[in-house]
C-alpha cells in the first residue's frame, strides 16, 4: 500500500500542475485545448537541457519556457487574431505533438539520473507516512502549493477577483477599464508554463527518458480534471490524486488478486475521465464555469 500511495502522488503531479495553469487560463474566458503538445514539447526541451548541463533545475526552466512559448503562440493566434479558440488549440496539440517529435529523435535511448527526494528520510524514524510525507521530490511539494496559491489568488485577491470578473463578462469588465487582452494573455502564459513544467517533470523525474508520445494523454485528462473540480483550485487536488490512482491501476491490479484483463485496466482512467464529464454533465455542474469560456473578445477601437 505503501508503494500504491508514493506512486499515486508522483503520478499526480504532472496533471496537478497541468490542470492547474490550465484552470487559471479558464477562468480568464481562455480555453487552450493545446496542453498535451505544451506538455511534450516541455518534456523534450527540459530533457535536452539537462542531458546536456546536468542541471535538472536549468531543465525546468527550459521546460517551462518551452511550455510559455507555445501558448505565446496560441495567444497569438487565438487573443491576437480572435481565431476559434478550440481549433487554435487543437492545432497547437498536433504541432507540439509533431515538433517535439522532431526535436526529440536525438535523445531517444538517452537517461538522466532521476531527481531525489528533498529530504533523506534514512535519517528519520522508521515511519511508512514520513516516508510518504518527507520522502518526495521538490516538483511534489510545489505543485500542491501552487495549486493552493493560486485558490487564494482567485478567491482572496484583487487582482484575482478582476481575472474572475474578465471570464465572466469580458465587455462589462473592459468598459469599467480592465486590460482584459493583457489579462488573457498572462493568464495563458502561465498555464503555458505550468503545462512545460508539467511535461519535464514526466522527463526529469516520472520517467526519466524522452520517448516520443511520452504524456500518453495526460494533457486531455488534465483539462477533463479542470472541469471534473468545477473550475476549483482546491478540488483539482483531489481530482489529480484521483485520476492518478485510477492510472495505477493496470499496475497494481495484478498484486490486489484481481483478474481483470491488463488491456481493460490500461482503459481506466480515460473511462474514468469519460464518466466524470457524463456525471458533470447530468449534475449541470457546468454553471461553475466562466460565463465567457472560448468565446472571442473584440475591444472596440
Amino acid at each position: 500500500m505503501e508503494a500504491f500511495i508514493i506512486s499515486m502522488i508522483v503520478a499526480a503531479t504532472p496533471l496537478l500542475l497541468a490542470a492547474t495553469g490550465e484552470l487559471v487560463a479558464e477562468r480568464s474566458g481562455v480555453l487552450n485545448l493545446g496542453v498535451e503538445g505544451m506538455m511534450l514539447l516541455g518534456a523534450v526541451a527540459a530533457f535536452a537541457v539537462a542531458l546536456s548541463t546536468g542541471s535538472g533545475m536549468l531543465g525546468f526552466l527550459a521546460g517551462a519556457a518551452a511550455g510559455m512559448g507555445a501558448a505565446a503562440l496560441f495567444a497569438l493566434v487565438a487573443l491576437g487574431f480572435t481565431a476559434n479558440q478550440a481549433a487554435s488549440g487543437l492545432a497547437l496539440a498536433i504541432f507540439g505533438t509533431g515538433v517535439s517529435g522532431l526535436i526529440g529523435q536525438g535523445y531517444v535511448g538517452n537517461a538522466i539520473d532521476p531527481l531525489g527526494p528533498v529530504l533523506a528520510v534514512e535519517s528519520l524514524p522508521d515511519s511508512a507516512v514520513l516516508r510518504v510525507i518527507l520522502g518526495q521530490d521538490a516538483m511534489v511539494y510545489f505543485a500542491l502549493l501552487l495549486a493552493i496559491a493560486v485558490w487564494f489568488y482567485l478567491g482572496r485577491t484583487r487582482s484575482g477577483l478582476k481575472l474572475r470578473a474578465i471570464g465572466d463578462d469580458a465587455a462589462s469588465a473592459h468598459a469599467v477599464g480592465l486590460k482584459v487582452l493583457g489579462s488573457r494573455t498572462a493568464a495563458v502564459l502561465f498555464g503555458g508554463a505550468c503545462a512545460g513544467l508539467a511535461g519535464a517533470y514526466l522527463s526529469l523525474a516520472y520517467t526519466p527518458l524522452w520517448g516520443e508520445n511520452m504524456t500518453a494523454g495526460r494533457g486531455w485528462i488534465a483539462l477533463a480534471l479542470v472541469v471534473f473540480a468545477g473550475w476549483g483550485p482546491i478540488r483539482v487536488i483531489f481530482g489529480a490524486y484521483l485520476f492518478a490512482a485510477a492510472s495505477l491501476s493496470q499496475f497494481y491490479g495484478g498484486t490486489l488478486g484481481l483478474s481483470i484483463p491488463s488491456q481493460f485496466l490500461a482503459m481506466t482512467p480515460y473511462l474514468a475521465t469519460i464518466l466524470a464529464l457524463v456525471i458533470i454533465s447530468a449534475a449541470g455542474a457546468r454553471r461553475n464555469a466562466p460565463a465567457m469560456l472560448g468565446l472571442p473578445f473584440r475591444p472596440d477601437r
